[in-house]
């Protein structure tokens, strides 16, 4: 038995989902760690008013005994030894088999930023997922009957839950919500270990947006816990830890030491990153960055912070992951495809070069593009032997604001694309191509921060017009008034409007957009009930 109350709409395949036996599982992990995680959450705000104080961040003092002494994690499993390219993607169903198919490493399935949490995502993708790893998945196209199923070879699946931050607005114990990331781990946890267990591979995790080592030490606990509650020997549980918040880049080490049986590696979430930067430091006038498009990885403070997870990593025996390249192939434009092509290639090549053990890609079109980098680059599975003990990085590295002009095109194309991706995600779909790149939630929160940012700074555009409130409002009527024009009379449109409009012109700097998005989702569930 099991003592959540829930309340959702009830959509297919439920049942075998939420069984009485799963629905236990999670509950004892949300009655142990529940409180824990809410705290550490409200621990966040009260680093975010040492910083809007003039604070700054620096290596933990209290833990210099970690970095300074010799360990290692626990040996990475054969199968998650070459990673070399990894596709990312939303846990739908035809998208979960082309992914598998795609010829690549490994697929991460997205539960968190290219997915919108409506229940029917999050249970069709548990299934989708189960499906997967019992090889029986299969898809058929409604509109062409095309049909879609595994091949022999596939890449390995890991999975993403959604962030700390998130809350299962569907199921509430004790009048608490659940947390979403326990919630979307527990149920795959529960559902595939026996089945991975037999096929001679296990569940591996993605974890998103983890901002200090005790939120590390948080999740090693509830993996152990889990472990235990279903009999899994130690280690089963393998996990790679995304640094996308400014505050992990000074706590890498602490966090393998944290979750050293069950690491693997880091990966460069450098898209939330940049969020995160402007986010912490918001109100910090010294801080405000130019164009989005000006903000590259070649930029002193995301080479460092890439450069020194290489060496963090291949210090203490774990994987570091490349970030994400957002290309994706152009149609019917050979230049522009061109352009891109270049671009890819570029980044791709610095990352090989500096010692990834492998990267990220968007589309199944640049899979082999990637792999052909890699394979030229990095002979070996990997190049965890490169301890690229040359790279010294200081706090002042990870920190230096990089330069460059405010635009009104920049301005204008955060408005225009913050609004699109929102559009798209109230309507249900996180994973969007916006201007030829495949965009997720990053894209959007980097854009209202940056707005809210030059906003409240008042910052001076190249041409120097100052970005005050009227300015800014001007801006996002006429770009909205453009995408009316566009859309006509389109509901998730208007609420994106709405919404989009009152965090980048509100006085305080919301933390993340999701989560009141999130609202408007469950509102519209209630509506159609």
């Amino acid at each position: 038995m099991h003592n959540f109350t829930i309340k959702a709409p009830v959509v297919a395949g439920q049942d075998e989902v939420l069984t009485p036996e799963a629905l236990a599982f999670l509950e004892g992990i949300e009655r142990a760690f529940g409180a824990r995680r809410r705290a550490l959450i409200a621990e966040r705000a009260v680093r975010q008013k040492t910083l809007d104080a003039g604070g700054t961040l620096d290596f933990p003092a209290e833990t210099a005994n970690i970095r300074a002494s010799d360990w290692s994690i626990r040996p990475v499993p054969r199968d998650l030894q070459d990673r070399r390219v990894e596709i990312t993607g939303p846990v739908e169903r035809k998208m979960v088999i082309n992914a598998l198919n795609s010829g690549a490493s490994a697929f991460m399935a997205d539960f968190e930023d290219s997915n919108t949490p409506t229940w029917e995502n999050q249970i069709s993708g548990q299934i989708n997922l189960r499906d997967a790893n019992l090889g029986t998945i299969d898809y058929t196209n409604p509109e062409n009957g095309k049909k879609y199923s595994l091949n022999e070879k596939t890449a390995v699946l890991l999975v993403r839950p959604r962030g700390l931050h998130m809350e299962e607005r569907h199921l509430t114990l004790d009048g608490q919500f659940m947390s979403a990331s326990f919630f979307d781990f527990g149920l795959y946890l529960f559902h595939n270990a026996a089945i991975l267990r037999g096929k001679g591979t296990g569940p591996y995790y993605y974890l998103p947006k983890l901002e200090s080592y005790h939120e590390a030490r948080l999740w090693n606990d509830v993996i152990v816990h889990a472990e235990d509650a279903l009999g899994l020997d130690r280690g089963t549980v393998r996990a790679t830890v995304l640094i996308e918040t400014i505050t992990a880049a000074f706590q890498m080490e602490e966090f393998l030491y944290e979750l050293k049986d069950h690491i693997v590696g880091l990966n460069c979430g450098r898209w939330d990153y940049i969020f995160s930067f402007i986010k912490r430091f918001s109100r910090r006038s010294d801080f405000v960055l130019p164009d989005r498009d000006d903000v590259g990885m070649t930029r002193h403070f995301l080479r460092s912070y890439s450069l020194n997870l290489i060496k963090t990593c291949h210090r203490r025996g774990a994987h570091a992951m490349g970030g994400m390249a957002a290309q994706i192939p152009i149609k019917n434009d050979e230049d522009a495809n061109r352009i891109a092509l270049d671009k890819f290639i570029a980044d791709k090549e610095r990352e090989v070069g500096d010692g990834n053990d492998g990267t990220w890609v968007a589309h199944p079109g640049l899979v082999q593009k990637g792999l052909e980098i890699f394979n030229k680059g990095m002979p070996g599975a990997n190049q965890v032997e490169r301890k690229r003990e040359d790279v010294s990085i200081t706090a002042a590295d990870l920190l230096e604001v990089p330069q460059g002009n405010i635009t009104e095109r920049g301005l204008r194309k955060n408005i225009n694309v913050g609004l699109l991706y929102l559009k798209s995600w109230l309507g249900g779909n996180g994973c969007v191509p916006i201007y030829n790149l495949m965009e997720d939630a990053a894209t959007a929160e980097i854009s209202r921060t940056q707005l809210w940012q030059w906003r409240f700074h008042k910052a001076k555009m190249s041409d120097g017009t100052v970005v005050d409130d009227a300015l800014m409002d001007r801006f996002l009527k006429e770009e909205s008034d453009k995408l009316r024009g566009q859309f006509g009379e389109d509901r998730y449109l208007a609420d994106a409007i709405t919404l989009f409009r009152g965090m980048v012109m509100s006085d305080v700097l919301e933390e993340f957009l999701t989560t009141k998005a999130y609202d408007m989702v469950i509102g519209y569930e209630k509506e159609q009930a």
